[in-house]
């Protein structure tokens, strides 16, 4: 009789999880989104929220350095100390059904976060972070108060701006939550540059154009259950 093949090991889902977590924190840098250790990057995984440390520099960190807390925000695995945004983190994984959370300070973003209440309407990706982007009020960063002000900017959306602050986005993926935090900062540019046109307005969309367009963009890309 022939001997069995032994069975494939799987790699282990956490230490996966903190090497896309630590994948996604650089290219927050390498994207411009963030300088040296600002902004923080987390991932669910289960009942376990996986963060990045404070003020550790994301290409120092490595699969040793794994810092991950319970829902409650008490730290069962790693030596570093999580950030200090955890707060505003653990408030969106417990109120949305978010798997990823990215927070820069992306600096177009938080020029318009300082302008307005709520980024203008200019381009109708507005729709896929669920409509009008709200600035959440200023609080101090690591807050309670600031988590809450997050939450109210949230509601019914995926992204918000955090006044004088910067941007937070949530997703099903690291991935995802990167790419809405990188459309938000697009669209916070195009804004800044066409309101600074002397003589001119911007056009915004309406309501009605950006209900369109995200019933449309909800069937965008390829479908996952195609068959080859």
């Amino acid at each position: 009789m022939k001997d069995q093949p032994e069975p494939v090991q799987q790699p282990d889902r956490t230490a996966r999880a903190w090497a896309d977590l630590v994948a996604t924190a650089r290219r927050t840098v390498t994207d411009g989104l963030v300088v040296g250790t600002s902004g923080n990057v987390s991932v669910r995984v289960g009942d376990l929220v996986l963060v990045t440390p404070s003020g550790v520099p994301y290409d120092r960190l490595g699969p040793a350095d794994l810092t991950a807390v319970d829902l409650e925000g008490h730290q069962v695995t790693g030596d570093l100390r999580p950030t200090s945004e955890l707060p505003m983190h653990l408030a969106v994984y417990r109120t949305t059904p978010a798997t990823a959370v990215v927070h820069t300070h992306a600096p177009y973003a938080t020029a318009v976060s300082t302008l307005v209440p709520e980024l203008p309407p200019v381009h109708y990706m507005a729709a896929d972070l669920g409509g009008p982007v709200r600035v959440a009020p200023y609080a101090l960063y690591g807050s309670d108060e600031l988590a809450a002000h997050l939450l109210d900017a949230l509601r019914d959306r995926t992204g918000c701006l955090l006044r004088n602050h910067g941007t937070v986005t949530y997703g099903d993926s690291l991935d995802q939550a990167l790419d809405r935090t990188a459309q938000l900062e697009w669209m916070c540019r195009v804004w800044l540059t066409a309101a600074s046109v002397p003589g001119h307005t911007p056009q915004l969309l309406s309501a009605a154009q950006l209900d369109e367009a995200g019933a449309r963009l909800r069937g965008y890309g390829q479908r996952t259950d195609r068959r080859a």
